[in-house]
């Protein structure tokens, strides 16, 4: 399917098109995180047996706009042994990067902020700075509980980066392309194309939906440590480490981190959703289809894989170390590789 940006046919001007293109996912990053924030909240009360916030408008829902609220209002410090330059920069870096992955993402047949033919290889590129920032922070903020969280966090995200790289290959392959449009559009048909059950192919599909099952359960399980949320939180381990890479930080700067970690958490979402779950296009085929649906249904699919990273937070307990990377090496990075070739085998065979 050829897409366009639809602001271009509504306004008519590159420029107001542009800048909508990029006002139009902040805002929704920020009603976004807003929403998680508040799930997070709700859903560790319910799993704990209790309310959860309450007091802070009707139940307890104006509770993240107040704690925006209060961290803006909350002293910068600067430790005094600190690199100032770098400790100021790093949560830029991460937010940026963040953010810079929302360019691809397509939201419908008709918006994509930034339509280009890699994608998926972008999303990979921009994701590194999330490295770059934890380290440098780490690093600058000259305390050494920060800086063993940032060391932890980056050879944890390096190592779960490659079994989800192949993941991403594998999807890749199977579409032959790398244009996250042109990959969500091939699942178009109903949830049976959708490329966690083999996508289109008829019969013929039946010898690889093991493996398109098992490589998004790796992608999900990948994620999770990508993005540092439990049972990969060891980067923040409070029993060990204060709160990791960002002890140092206050106010504001505290808050981007967390900003930026929700971000990354709707990003692997949105990937997994448009890779294996049909991104924008209906599960029902041509029922319930269109512009307006493909929003709804695209943000209800990353929505829900953000919940279930919300309810795993507050069900599974903290791994050790040394088994976070004998599960990264030693269990998923094979798996993967195994399925990356069984797919490739299964394109030139089909």
């Amino acid at each position: 399917m050829e897409t366009f940006n639809v602001f271009d046919v509504l306004l008519g001007n590159n420029f107001l098109s542009a800048l909508i293109s990029v006002v139009l996912p902040l805002v929704f990053l920020v009603i976004y995180a807003l929403i998680a924030i508040l799930g997070e909240l709700k859903i560790s009360a319910w799993i704990q047996e209790r309310l959860g916030p309450m007091r802070t408008g009707p139940y307890g829902i104006l509770q993240p706009l107040a704690e925006v609220i209060k961290l803006i209002q909350k002293e910068d410090i600067v430790p005094a042994g600190a690199n100032k330059l770098l400790f100021n920069l790093a949560p830029y870096i991460i937010f940026a990067g963040s953010f810079a992955g929302f360019a691809v993402i397509p939201f419908t047949a008709a918006f994509v902020p930034a339509e280009i033919n890699i994608g998926l290889f972008y999303v990979f590129a921009v994701g590194a700075f999330a490295v770059i920032g934890i380290v440098m922070g780490g690093w600058a903020s000259n305390n050494k509980y920060s800086l063993l969280g940032a060391m932890r966090s980056a050879s944890q995200m390096i190592s779960y980066e490659i079994p989800g790289a192949l993941v991403i290959l594998s999807a890749a392959v199977l579409a032959n392309t790398l244009d996250m449009q042109k990959i969500t559009s091939l699942q178009e048909g109903g949830f049976w194309n959708w490329f966690l059950f083999g996508g289109p192919g008829g019969f013929s599909k039946i010898w690889i939906l093991p493996f398109t099952l098992l490589l998004s359960l790796i992608y999900m399980i990948a994620s999770l440590a990508e993005t540092n949320r439990t049972p990969f939180d060891i980067p923040e381990g409070e029993s060990e480490l204060v709160a990791g890479y960002h002890t140092e930080y206050s106010g504001m700067k505290f808050a981007m981190f967390f900003f930026a970690e929700y971000s990354n958490m709707f990003i692997v979402a949105a990937i997994l959703s448009i890779v294996f779950l049909g991104g924008w296009t209906s599960p029902f085929g041509s029922f319930m289809s269109g512009y307006w649906w493909g929003i709804f249904w695209f943000v209800s699919k990353a929505m829900f894989i953000v919940f279930i990273q919300i309810w795993l937070r507050w069900t599974l307990p903290r791994v050790r170390v040394d088994q976070l990377m004998y599960l990264g090496w030693k269990i998923l990075l094979p798996f993967a590789l195994v399925c990356f070739v069984i797919i490739s085998l299964y394109r030139i065979i089909y």
